[in-house]
């Protein structure tokens, strides 16, 4: 996409979010070109949806998209996701059956069949209506993401690249966790300049001055090797993005708490909203925390380092 074409899809896009939920939104971003956009252009396609989805805090059928066609297969499949926290296949055969244990998202949960990955390089499509499916509570309930378990019969194997979904996941989700720091670092500008104590705008204050620009820093240290992990598309230039845009989410949730303050704890405040979500974004694919252990391992493993992003 040039300039003037990136403008009209996020413009597109940024409508579909405000105005669709559910199944409604997914007719929307069909009808703006999404699907052809990830074909033609998966960097512009991806950063645009992911970042301003995770500005506008709600959930689409996108990241089952991205994982889908990365692994080959044709997009609008449901697609089963790896337990929150991993990230290896979530299939395996046994006794010529599939054995699942998993997440979908809502539509995944919803497809006739979904798509399970039993190695790095084979996935089965199972029915759904033989699998064991759970609505995840806790923390994010508004992600809609289910627990899927059980086994089905397979059908024939299908040849694909899981390792390549799971960077194509983890960059998706790396962009989804920048846009939701955004959102949470201008909550709190706005609240620092609108909140007054002692005569002036908190603001004005050294200690929420430091905590915000400590938080810009972070997300804009992330947003450069997330974009820089699209010139490099390597498993680990991935891991590397995930791992810092979870990090700079984490960072964004601790110090605009601070600045808020009690509303910030409120239901009726959207900042909370945003915490809940970063909390399971950072885990789907590998949370920050296993993702540089698992880095650091590798790294000392090859007694290297990993080639430097062009940032």
């Amino acid at each position: 996409m040039d300039a003037a074409e990136r403008d009209l899809f996020a413009g597109s896009v940024r409508t579909a979010l405000e105005r669709h939920a559910g199944a409604g939104l997914a007719a929307a971003l069909a009808d703006v070109g999404w699907a052809d956009a990830l074909d033609a252009d998966a960097a512009s396609a991806v950063s645009t949806l992911f970042d301003l989805q995770g500005r506008a805090g709600v959930t689409s059928p996108a990241l089952d998209d991205v994982i889908v066609g990365a692994l080959g297969a044709a997009t609008g499949a449901g697609v089963v996701l790896p337990a929150l926290g991993t990230w290896s296949p979530p299939g395996a055969l046994s006794d010529g059956r599939v054995a699942v244990r998993g997440v979908v998202s809502a539509a995944g949960a919803g497809a006739a069949v979904v798509l399970v990955a039993v190695d790095d390089r084979r996935a089965h499509a199972v029915a759904t209506r033989d699998l064991e499916l759970e609505p995840i509570g806790g923390v994010d309930p508004a992600s809609g993401l289910v627990h899927v378990r059980g086994q089905a019969a397979p059908s024939a194997a299908v040849d694909v690249d899981w390792p390549a979904a799971v960077a194509a996941g983890r960059l998706a989700l790396a962009h989804e966790l920048i846009g939701a720091s955004r959102a949470m670092l201008e909550l709190a500008r706005e609240h620092a300049l609108q909140r007054v104590q002692f005569g002036r705008p908190i603001a004005m204050f050294q200690a929420v001055r430091h905590r915000l620009a400590e938080t810009l820093v972070a997300i804009e240290a992330a947003d450069a090797v997330v974009s820089a992990a699209w010139e490099d598309p390597t498993a680990s230039s991935a891991a590397i993005a995930k791992a810092m845009a979870g990090r700079a989410a984490r960072t964004a949730s601790r110090h605009c708490q601070q600045v808020l303050a009690g509303v910030g704890f409120t239901t009726e405040h959207p900042f909370e909203g945003y915490v809940r979500r970063v909390l399971v974004l950072d885990q789907l694919l590998g949370s920050t925390r296993a993702l540089t252990a698992e880095l650091g391992r590798a790294m000392i493993g090859e007694r290297a380092l990993p080639p430097l992003l062009p940032l």
